[in-house]
Formats: structure tokens, C-alpha cells, sequence
């Protein structure tokens, strides 16, 4: 079985990694020609480290990230409203990191070149279209250094290329408009003392206003500052994305912030490079594939990043569709299906539950504790799941 995967980030190059150890050929086309550890930070939580501690990369992560102790939630003053032991402290087996995402992505890139060889990930390569026959896909690739196009068979496409995704686009041409929550979110990322523990993650609230910053190894600190400007509407696809911004687009929602811990003013206004886009999401679908061709991350399920689960999301994607491919023999629609199958509802459940976290304001103890609760459940991440549920290793 060869599988034509169109998207180099986490999800498509843990794709490649899955299906090489499952024992299927993999190629990987991404579009842009050079692929750099851009980005800011991200989590990934224990269900998506324990997919690439299996993948034999449980000592790369270690070196690269931060593994988590503890989540903090508090007022401007620094005052705690309520406190939650993360990963390995939470009772979970594999430990939760925060890393730099463009990091996470040259740390999966190496490793495929590794294993599947240095040709096995084609930059400049832009999937155009594809046609389907009975037996694969026949995908046109435009080469972006020359202009030529080239055509491959596969027996399977999948299409991990992101929120604007041509894969999704041409499998579901009527699938709706990104959703806009109505928050606006700046991000970025500073060298800074390490607070707290100095493994904790907090998330300051005032009103209208909300801070997450957390360590990602390297004397840097990762922030996220979300305020809500408007009523949830569709976001046209031209919208700016990953714009560049200002320290001082966010001064004022923070400028008379004193935690004690940390000084989040002075962590803002030193941040060099500060990055805002809208907090969005779309509908989910009911159903990802068509003949040969099926979705994975981004492309299947965008979420807004308050519930630190899209990249782990797309890990888990990653490892399904490896492991029932493995386990289809000849019939490749069939190992497709139970794939969907088992990733549709759970990451719809994901996307709504990422929805009602960004509107979820506890106050006392009790009531974030309630939330948080609420949210492992909803996403199917309890500890005692998690650590008893069966590999997803081929045997």
C-alpha cells in the first residue's frame, strides 16, 4: 500500500512516521519550499505524547519540551482561584510537554528523514487536484520551482494540510465558512525568569480579557492573551492569518496587571515577535472521506486552541489511520471507514467541547474544577482511559 499524504506539519509527518512502522510506504508533499521551525508554543497532552513515545520518540521530546506540573488559574493580583496537577503528577503515565511548535515540526521532519529517507518528504510540491479510480488516486502536484506539473499514484490520499485545506476543499466543496468566536488572539514568545515551579501553566482572567503563558524550554516563556471584541460570526477565508502585530496592541488589556510571580507587562512589551488571528473553528463534518481519500487534523476538524488538543488531536488521527490501514489488508475503503469511524465523533466532540470551554467563566474552585472535569471527559482524555486503553501499535 503507497499513501500520498498533502500537509508536512504534526499531523502529516506523524502520518508518515505511523505508517512506516506500520509497515506502508509514505510520501509526504508540502507546499511551501522550505520547511522552518516557525510558530510559538503548543501543548501536547499525555494521549498524544504516549502516540509518539511509542513512535520511539519519548527521549527527543523530553530534550526538546517542558513537561507540565500544574495548571494554575488566578486574577491580575496573582491571586489562585484554583489549581490542577498536569501529566505524570496528574496520575497520567506519559507526562504532558509544552514545546515550540516549529521545533515539535523539524523534530517529526528529522525523524521521518531518518526512517523513510531523505526523499520521502517533497517540498514546493502543491497538491492541485486528484482524481479517483477504483483501485487509487491520481493527484496533480504543482512544483513550485519550475512550474511543472507532475501526477502521482497512491493507493490512499490524505489530506493534513491545514485549515485551508485544497484536500478538504475538493471532498466537501460545500463544507461552510470558518466560524469566528468573536476573540481575537495575540500570541507570543519571550525569554523570561521561569515562575511558580517553573513546569506551570497559568491562566490569568480579568472580565473580557484572558492571559495562558507557560514555559517551553530555552529561558522562554510562551503567552496567549484572548480578548472577546465581538459576537460570533462566519470569517471569510481571505482573512489575515498569522498577521504580525504590535507589544503594544496588547498593553492595554494588561498594563495595570500585578501577579508578583510574573510581571506580565514586561513580558508583552519584550516579546519581539507577536503574531494575532481570529479564534476560529467550523462546523464538523459528517463525514470526512470519499472513495480513497479521508482528512486528518486541521483539514477534518479545526478547534480553537483553548483546550491544548488540536495538535494532539491530529497525533491521534495520525495513529488510528495507521494502525486500521495496517489491519485492512486488501481492503483499503474498509481500513478508511473504521478510521473515520473511530476519529469523526470523538474529535467532533472535541470541537464542541473546545466551544463551550471558551465560554465556561468558574470563579470559585469548585466551578473550574467542574469545567475541567467536564472537558476530560467530553474528549475521552480520563487518566484511567488513557493508561489502560490498548496500544495503537500494529502487533
Amino acid at each position: 500500500m503507497t499513501v500520498l499524504i498533502a500537509g508536512a506539519g504534526i499531523g502529516g509527518l506523524t502520518a508518515a512516521l505511523s505508517l512506516h512502522a506500520a509497515g506502508l510506504d509514505a510520501t509526504v508533499v508540502e507546499s511551501a519550499r522550505e520547511i522552518r521551525p516557525l510558530g510559538v508554543g503548543i501543548n501536547l497532552l499525555p494521549h498524544a505524547v504516549r502516540e509518539l513515545t511509542e513512535l520511539g520518540l519519548g527521549d527527543r521530546l523530553a530534550a526538546l519540551g517542558v513537561a507540565g506540573s500544574e495548571l494554575v488559574y488566578c486574577d491580575r493580583y496573582g491571586r489562585r482561584l484554583f489549581t490542577e496537577p498536569r501529566g505524570i503528577a496528574q496520575g497520567y503515565r506519559w507526562p504532558q510537554y509544552s514545546v515550540h511548535r516549529g521545533e515539535l515540526q523539524m523534530l517529526l521532519l528529522d525523524a521521518v528523514r531518518e526512517r523513510l529517507g531523505a526523499g520521502a518528504v517533497r517540498t514546493g510540491m502543491r497538491l492541485t487536484g486528484f482524481e479517483q479510480e477504483a483501485d487509487g488516486v491520481r493527484a496533480r502536484l504543482l512544483d513550485r520551482s519550475n512550474g511543472d506539473t507532475e501526477v502521482v499514484d497512491a493507493d490512499v490520499l490524505v489530506g493534513a494540510d491545514g485549515l485551508h485545506s485544497a484536500v478538504r476543499a475538493r471532498l466537501h466543496p460545500a463544507g461552510g465558512p470558518l466560524l469566528w468566536s468573536g476573540v481575537r488572539m495575540w500570541r507570543g514568545t519571550t525569554e523570561a525568569p521561569p515562575f511558580l515551579t517553573g513546569r506551570s501553566m497559568v491562566i490569568v482572567r480579568d472580565g473580557d480579557v484572558e492571559m495562558v503563558a507557560y514555559p517551553i524550554g530555552g529561558n522562554r516563556i510562551n503567552w496567549v492573551c484572548l480578548v472577546r471584541v465581538s459576537g460570533p460570526r462566519p470569517l471569510a477565508e481571505e482573512a489575515g492569518w498569522n498577521r504580525t502585530a504590535r507589544a503594544a496592541d496588547v498593553w492595554p488589556y494588561v498594563q495595570d496587571w500585578s501577579l508578583g510571580w510574573l510581571d506580565v507587562p514586561r513580558m508583552v512589551m519584550e516579546t519581539e515577535n507577536v503574531l494575532v488571528y481570529p479564534m476560529a473553528d467550523r462546523e464538523p463534518l459528517p463525514l470526512w472521506r470519499r472513495g480513497r481519500a479521508t482528512l486528518l487534523g486541521d483539514a477534518a476538524h479545526p478547534m480553537y486552541p483553548v483546550g491544548a488538543n488540536g495538535a494532539s488531536q491530529a497525533v491521534v488521527d495520525a495513529r488510528v489511520l495507521a494502525y486500521e490501514l495496517a489491519a485492512s489488508g486488501d481492503d483499503v475503503t474498509g481500513g478508511l471507514a473504521r478510521y473515520e469511524e473511530a476519529r469523526r465523533d470523538a474529535t467532533a466532540a472535541v470541537v464542541l467541547a473546545n466551544r463551550r470551554m471558551s465560554l465556561a467563566r468558574g470563579n470559585t474552585a469548585r466551578e473550574l474544577a467542574g469545567v475541567t472535569d467536564a472537558y476530560r471527559h467530553t474528549t475521552g482524555s480520563d487518566v484511567e482511559a488513557l493508561n489502560g486503553r490498548a496500544s495503537l501499535t500494529p502487533a
